[in-house]
């Protein structure tokens, strides 16, 4: 297949597109403008086989069209999105503009140019607060309560609109949980600069990267006080779309939780950390954050029934252990 992957050098995209290698068989286009993607991921994957990579903003839409012109993709994998659930809520038209409008002419050009599958990275954040308990179905009611969240939901009704009216183009739809890890082998971890995910900043704090890593809010309704998320291993969320891909070759659109169906408050996780290290970093309780949901965790059955998705590493000590080997050649 000829794949267009947007956002490919980011620490998500990368996995993906490493997998893609690894599977043969197809002619790869990365595009990527390094806001938040790593040269240094673009660079490890030419280690692993060939591709094109093509540094440009997705909101340069004429260069965007000469590309779609000259490449006949047959599949769309769409990562490139801003994900700072902070920083949305204080920051919600750069959200909206990038997330939503740039995804919007993605989504066009598809359309025009007869690009039929479309694989969108969405999030558990349009969930919102779950008004039925932690764990959330796909049919679970959809209220996302920052910019960042409805920004994704919104891609989500462009798609399904689109679909409507042209019944050759489908769509997978990936609602991730929290993600975390490396890849098995260490070439490929999270290179996301000033990473706000908590067991990145974790291993941070292990290796003295950081004097303290900060909990915010240990006053939710939650059994230790902190929140409480579905933590899923890279390699499971990358073989994700690989699985979602082939769905689409002869099955029709579809949405899909991903995750594991086991939650970790944010407590447990620090705990799991500096038992994998051995090393008692310092914390520091700090006020909530706005837009953060108390708890969090996905029902992942319809992806596990509908398509060959398997996963291997739900172990969360196996998730911080490779995430901290990734970070420690990071320091060598």
């Amino acid at each position: 297949m000829n794949i267009l992957v947007t956002g490919g050098a980011g620490y998500i995209g990368s996995h993906v597109v490493k997998q893609l290698l690894e599977e043969g068989g197809h002619n790869i286009t990365i595009i990527d403008n390094l806001s938040k993607g790593s040269q240094d991921a673009i660079d490890t994957l030419r280690t692993i086989g060939k591709f094109e990579f093509i540094q440009l903003d997705l909101e340069d839409v004429k260069s965007l069209d000469e590309i779609f012109k000259s490449h006949h993709f047959n599949a769309i994998i769409h990562f490139a999105a801003f994900i700072e659930v902070a920083e949305s809520v204080n920051k919600p038209l750069k959200y909206y503009l990038n997330n939503l409008s740039n995804a919007i002419n993605l989504i066009a050009l598809a359309n025009e140019y007869g690009v039929n599958k479309f694989i969108f990275s969405s999030t558990a954040a349009v969930y919102g607060e779950p008004t039925t308990g932690a764990m959330v179905t796909e049919d679970s009611s959809t209220d996302p309560i920052n910019p960042y969240g409805k920004s994704k939901l919104m891609v989500e009704w462009v798609l399904r609109d689109c679909a409507k009216v042209n019944p050759n183009f489908k769509y997978a739809i990936l609602r991730y949980f929290n993600v975390a890890g490396a890849s098995s082998d260490g070439l490929l971890g999270q290179n996301y600069p000033n990473a706000t995910h908590l067991i990145k900043v974790a291993t941070e704090a292990i290796l003295g990267k950081r004097e303290k890593m900060f909990i915010f809010g240990d006053d939710y309704k939650t059994p230790d006080g902190s929140c409480i998320r579905d933590y899923i291993h890279i390699e499971d969320l990358a073989s994700a779309h690989l699985s979602a891909l082939r769905y689409l070759a002869t099955k029709d659109s579809e949405i899909f939780n991903v995750g594991y169906g086991k939650g970790y408050s944010v407590k447990e996780v620090i705990d799991t950390a500096k038992k994998v290290s051995g090393i008692d970093f310092d914390t520091e309780v700090a006020p909530r954050r706005e837009g953060d949901p108390m708890a969090l965790i996905a029902n992942s059955d319809k992806l596990r029934r509908l398509t060959d998705w398997k996963p291997k590493h739900q172990d969360l000590e196996d998730i911080i252990s490779s995430a901290l080997d990734w970070e420690s050649k990071k320091c060598e």
